[in-house]
């Protein structure tokens, strides 16, 4: 019994569960069924069961493909050899066999089909049309016109399925990065295994011009690798002991020993390969009215197409031959093709497009409803910053010098965790000063720490940490404003008595944050506002500096969900924060984007789109790609209910033929095709 059963339309792939009793071939079963259907089938890997007491479980995945070639050549052939026996006035007898011979070889795939949905009551399609257009045909006697239908047929699903796997080149691509093999160091020996069989905390060897073979931590060697592939970033990202590097990405110079941290089926490529893939099989919102469209839209002219052949003759007294020939042509106009395949189309080519930009948008609702976008909201830190904070300014305030200052404050803050620490632990390594022992270490959450260095007790913190202690900042208020009325975070130092030394932090702003706005703005964004906990003097800089048009400062987690809920009550709004700590406001967002999320398990799962670099510039090509999507399927739409409109109005004066049908379906399909795949290059 087949418990699921789902078909990925961007790899032809046909992933079943099933469960049986121990002994049946399910897996026969299965081919047996899909190939009476038509269709090529091969399995894609190997089933895991799991057996119990009286059944069991089974998962297999199977590649699919609907083979048009071999029909399309034979039937051609078959219909060059009629033409030109025709002009050579050769036997009508030899003529028929031929024409016989090819209408067989070129329904014969077509048929299968065909006759699945006729006989299980499933919904017709065209193959099922078709065929009873092209008997109905023969039956009359149009030998002839019923071949050229079978070849034309046959020709425009080989160009479809053609069309089709090009724009499932993105998914083939990103499988193709990684290698099969791997060089790994086991008990002081190389071995080459396939990386499926790669484990955590193997060594792995990457020469130079390789592609790595696994996520992992570089141990020794340095080097620049590409990353393009996962994170679209165009310039090589430079690699060191202790850096992260991702399978799929090419190591171009050194020589790199790399500590395996994720297994084959764990890495952030397969993660990226696999919800690409769901991406691309989830049906969008319009695709969804489409598909319900089409359900009542193929039974409803079937029904005309009998009308059509038999009120004419019999309340008209018109010929039946002629009227009957107009509903076999009208058959083929009625599968909707080209409308069914007008939207995922046009999905599948602009979620590949994406992917292969650093884009990674986890489904066709979300990349519709990226283009509906009028309000977006930026987290602060590590989205419009550059999340990591730098010493700006050491001002000291007594006879004391700048590097002693700093030595002091490098002392205390080296045993603390907070982010300010870690800047001015990182300016003391620049500046090489000696950081001395601290004894007697106190932090105070919030507010600052104090220890005792060379027997004198110092304190580093902020205004409110001085102010607890009672000494007077009121002096020093006026330089302090202007610290951060520039968007710098002040740090005091201070011994028992007074303040000795002011700190100045800032988290800088992206280089391009400025471009990036005007970007937005010009591709339709209405309003941008930041979101932060920052202070209000902060945030007023950073929103200026940025080009934003409003900010909301001071905020907690919960504060941030609060803004989001009030923006969405006038407009429809994304959320981009770095996917952890805006969690909440990213979730409740129209569409939540969460930044610099390759290797992040948690950020790919939470986002609804994930840009896989720390590169805001693919936001706009993000809204520009979703809003050219919405463009093309709307024009798709359009084009394919106009020309089958036009094409089934041809029945009032009789001038639609068969042939005219059939090309009219096809070209119709192949032009709307055509019009999705555009979305594959760079918008």
């Amino acid at each position: 019994m087949v418990i699921d059963a789902q078909l990925a339309f961007s790899t032809g792939k046909l992933n079943i569960r099933y469960q049986g009793m121990p002994g049946v071939d399910k897996e026969e079963q299965v081919i047996n069924l899909v190939k009476n259907m038509g269709y090529e089938i091969s399995s894609d890997s190997l089933p895991v069961k799991k057996f119990g007491k009286r059944n069991f479980k089974s998962r297999v995945v199977y590649l699919l493909k609907h083979n048009y070639s071999a029909s399309m050549l034979l039937s051609g052939l078959a219909l060059v050899i009629v033409l030109l026996a025709i002009w050579l006035h050769m036997p009508g007898s030899a003529v028929l066999l031929v024409i016989i011979i090819g209408i067989a070889a070129g329904i014969y795939r077509p048929a299968l089909t065909g006759w699945y949905t006729l006989h299980t009551l499933r919904e017709l399609d065209m193959n099922a049309l078709m065929v009873i257009a092209v008997i109905g045909a023969a039956i009359i006697g149009e030998y002839q016109e019923a071949l050229a239908v079978v070849f034309l047929f046959s020709l425009g699903n080989f160009l479809q399925v053609y069309t089709f796997d090009k724009t499932r080149n993105s998914i083939r691509t990103l499988m193709d990065l990684s290698p099969r093999e791997a060089l790994v160091r086991r008990n002081g020996k190389d071995y080459k295994i396939p990386v499926t069989e790669l484990e955590v905390g193997d060594l792995i060897i990457i020469s130079p011009g390789e592609t790595i073979a696994a996520d992992g931590m570089v141990l020794s060697g340095s080097s620049t690798v590409n990353q393009a592939a996962i994170t679209g970033e165009s310039v090589p990202v430079f690699k060191e002991p202790h850096s992260e590097v991702f399978a799929g990405t090419i190591n171009q110079y050194g020589s790199l020993e790399i500590k395996v941290t994720r297994e084959y089926k764990d890495t952030t490529l397969q993660q990226i390969i696999t919800m690409v893939e769901q991406a691309q099989s989830e049906r969008a919102p319009s695709q969804q009215l489409i598909d319900r469209f089409a359900r009542w839209y193929t039974p409803t002219v079937i029904i005309l197409a009998i009308m059509v052949a038999i009120i004419p003759p019999l309340l008209m007294h018109q010929p039946w031959y002629h009227w009957i020939y107009m509903a076999l042509a009208m058959l083929l106009v009625a599968c909707p093709c080209a409308l069914v395949i007008s939207t995922p189309v046009a999905i599948v080519s602009a979620i590949g497009n994406a992917a292969r930009q650093g884009v990674l948008i986890k489904g066709g609702s979300h990349l519709e409803e990226l283009g509906s976008l009028s309000v977006i909201a930026f987290d602060k830190t590590g989205t419009l910053t550059e999340g990591k904070l730098e010493v700006v300014d050491l001002i000291s305030l007594s006879d004391m010098t700048v590097d002693k200052l700093l030595t002091i404050a490098a002392g205390i803050e080296n045993r603390s965790e907070h982010p300010l620490a870690s800047a001015i632990i990182r300016k003391a390594e620049i500046k090489a000063v000696t950081i001395p022992p601290v004894s007697d270490f106190q932090a105070v959450p919030g507010k600052g720490a104090n220890g005792i260095i060379n027997e004198q007790r110092y304190h580093i913190g902020n205004l409110r940490y001085f102010d607890s202690l009672n000494l007077d900042v009121r002096v020093h208020m006026e330089q302090i404003a202007s610290m951060q009325n520039e968007g710098k975070t002040v740090v005091l130092i201070g011994n028992q008595l007074k303040i000795i030394g002011i700190i100045s932090l800032m988290d800088n702003l992206r280089p391009d944050i400025a471009d990036v706005t005007a970007a937005l703005r010009k591709s339709g964004i209405k309003q941008m506002v930041m979101l932060t906990g920052d202070n209000h003097q902060v945030a007023a800089t950073i929103a200026n500096n940025s080009g934003l048009d409003s900010f909301y400062a001071e905020l907690l987690p919960d504060d941030k969900l609060k803004v989001i809920e009030q923006l969405l009550a006038d407009h429809r709004v994304a959320m981009v924060g770095d996917g952890i700590n805006d969690a909440p406001a990213l979730a409740r967002a129209t569409v939540g984007i969460a930044m610099g999320t390759a290797g992040t398990d948690v950020a790919l799962e939470t986002a609804d789109i994930a840009l896989m670099s720390d590169d805001l510039s693919r936001l706009p090509f993000a809204i520009r790609l979703s809003r050219q999507t919405l463009r093309i399927i709307k024009q798709n739409i359009a084009f394919s209910l106009l020309f089958k409109t036009a094409i089934l109005l041809m029945i009032i004066p009789g001038l639609l033929t068969m042939l005219l049908a059939v090309v009219g379906d096809v070209g119709t399909s192949i032009l709307v095709t055509l019009n999705g795949m555009r979305l594959l290059r760079k918008t």
